[in-house]
């Protein structure tokens, strides 16, 4: 193995050209270095330089070698500025993991557009995952955080969580229905009508949840469809098939052919948590909780 000393010794001497002159510059004296220049040609089994009197000349080989050596050099330089930064949080990647909602609500676009800006080198790996499995994939470290629908499990010893935004659900009604020209929405109007619903696989809560919410407002729906995500959702909202709620933020993405009304009595919302390692220190993961927490704000 390669001393990176000796590396540095033997291209002092050849671009001074002189023992002495490289000894002065690497502040060392002259009998290790020529010493140390004489042990990394042993090490090699071949003459790098043409000694002559007081000076040395680089002979075929050594000039060879030289190019490589400086090469060496310039990525060993490399490899510590990137430990520098690695170490300082300015380099490296992070894995993190986001429901849909996140999406929707422009959590994931924002927290980019910010941490770009702040750290350029930096790699964000983003991971499509239900929120039990982020909270497994936090544990075993194959996630360093996650945008989940739910806070940490109280108690957690290993997971910590804080509550990123809230959105009320709106009820999207096909444009032609006739509770489309309705501006007050009250749960008497929905009563036996056609509802599309979201069900995420596998061990979905996600249907019972909103069962129980129609049950407390005062209606029952009649749930014809279910789809695997809240576009799809609208989607068949807007060929007329029934009706839907979905986060709010929502509406701006939605297909044409629909209307949305506002529900303040239907007490169910979409909650988007941004969870960690409570025993993660690192000042890039302190960083991005700044970072979301600004966007909380706006």
């Amino acid at each position: 193995m390669l001393d990176l000393r000796q590396i540095r010794y033997f291209v002092a001497v050849a671009e001074a050209g002189n023992v002495g002159r490289a000894a002065e510059q690497l502040h060392i004296s002259q009998s290790p270095l020529s010493r140390q220049i004489m042990q990394l040609e042993e090490q090699l089994g071949v003459a790098l330089f043409e000694r002559a009197r007081q000076r040395v000349h680089l002979n075929a080989e050594g000039r060879t070698f030289l190019a490589e050596a400086r090469a060496l050099l310039a990525n060993a330089a490399r490899l510590e500025e990137l430990g520098r930064n690695l170490a300082s949080g300015v380099a490296g990647s992070l894995a993190i993991g986001y429901v849909e909602g996140a999406v929707h609500a422009g959590l994931i676009a924002a927290m980019l557009r910010e941490f770009r800006r702040e750290r350029p080198d930096f790699h964000l790996q983003l991971r499509s995952r239900r929120t039990a499995q982020q909270f497994e994939d936090l544990r075993s470290r194959a996630l360093d955080l996650g945008f989940v629908y739910a806070p940490a499990p109280k108690g957690d010893p290993d997971i910590e969580s804080m509550l990123v935004r809230r959105e009320p659900l709106v009820l999207a009604i096909p444009e032609g229905d006739p509770l489309a020209g309705v501006a007050d929405i009250q749960p008497g109007h929905l009563d036996g009508r056609v509802w599309i619903t979201v069900v995420r696989q596998p061990d979905d809560t996600n249907r019972a949840q909103f069962l129980a919410a129609c049950v407390e407002a005062g209606f029952v729906p009649d749930i014809a469809y279910e789809t695997a995500d809240p576009l799809t959702s609208l989607g068949l909202v807007s060929a007329g098939l029934g009706l839907a709620t979905v986060q709010q933020s929502l509406q701006s993405a939605a297909p044409p052919g629909i209307v949305f009304r506002d529900m303040p009595w239907f007490k169910r919302s979409v909650e988007i948590h941004l969870a960690w390692r409570r025993n993660d220190r690192r000042e890039v993961i302190g960083d991005l909780r700044r970072t979301v927490s600004r966007g909380v704000g706006e």
